[in-house]
């Protein structure tokens, strides 16, 4: 009786997150379509892009679905976090990057390609957002990964159809750079390979350590501090509001996401022990 009434309140969260995910589509279509923001494509090209992934690493590596929607997370974070260095480094290169923390050019500037990218994005995060529904890959009464995602389909498309804060947004996306280790970490051992003592564990983990406090933790409170300083330079509307519920939301994911790595970071190295005391 209890495991039918847990099954029956997954269902209603995956049928309410399907319905968002929907109404999401026809949004973008719409928009695309009758207002001719033609742009706005971009996001269906990743939607298109990750899916294609999708099917090729079913049809040639492995159907476990699981394994996919890992494989494929891991492509979007190498091909995102590689887009934000790319665009960081082209305003280096360019000595563009004296006002890059302006407040007119984060809010209201979109630097070269930070517009494509952040749309090719979003099409991953709908993308996933459908995978994860299709195959129950989440858990729970209000699953945190799909409320992450929804949260993230929000900001981005309504910044996206506003033409605001592009470059903010491509900034919170220097996160992809830890997602990295998350996703090779877990494809790693679902490979396998889960002896905490080898070198490239270690290694491994000390990147996915060293990357969560730099590109995730530190990137993103910087980002709500800046927001928070620059407050008052906001125009009235729903930007700064958004913004700041945007980054609420990313910090206290981040704050768990933090609390299960090292959880997870203390049970590899429990069992690890345990194994060689046995032996």
């Amino acid at each position: 009786m209890a495991r039918t009434s847990h099954n029956e309140r997954e269902n209603r969260a995956g049928t309410f997150f399907l319905a968002t995910l929907l109404l999401w589509l026809v949004s973008v279509l719409f928009e695309t379509a009758f207002n001719k923001r033609r742009e706005l494509l971009f996001i269906l090209a990743g939607c298109c892009f990750y899916q294609t992934a999708n099917w090729v690493v079913r049809s040639c590596v492995s159907r476990d679905p699981l394994f996919v929607n890992t494989s494929v997370s891991l492509l979007h974070s190498t091909v995102t976090s590689s887009s934000v260095v790319f665009i960081l480094l082209n305003l280096w290169l360019k000595e563009d990057y004296k006002d890059v923390f302006e407040h007119s050019q984060l809010v209201g500037a979109a630097w070269p390609w930070a517009y494509k990218a952040l749309c090719f994005s979003c099409g991953y995060f709908a993308y996933d957002q459908w995978d994860m529904l299709q195959y129950r890959l989440y858990s729970g009464r209000i699953p945190s990964i799909l409320v992450h995602h929804l949260i993230l389909l929000i900001c981005f498309t309504l910044a996206l159809y506003r033409n605001v804060t592009i470059n903010y947004l491509i900034l919170t996306l220097i996160c992809e750079i830890h997602s990295i280790f998350l996703h090779t970490r877990k494809v790693r051992r679902m490979a396998g390979i889960r002896d905490a003592k080898s070198v490239v564990v270690k290694i491994e983990w000390v990147l996915n350590w060293v990357s969560f406090f730099v590109a995730r933790l530190a990137a993103h409170v910087f980002i709500t501090a800046k927001l928070i300083i620059d407050a008052s330079k906001f125009e009235k509307g729903i930007e700064l509001p958004l913004a700041l519920f945007g980054m609420a939301g990313m910090n206290f994911l981040n704050i768990g996401l933090g609390v299960d790595l090292f959880g997870t970071f203390k049970r590899e190295m429990w069992t690890s022990q345990s194994n060689r005391c046995r032996e």
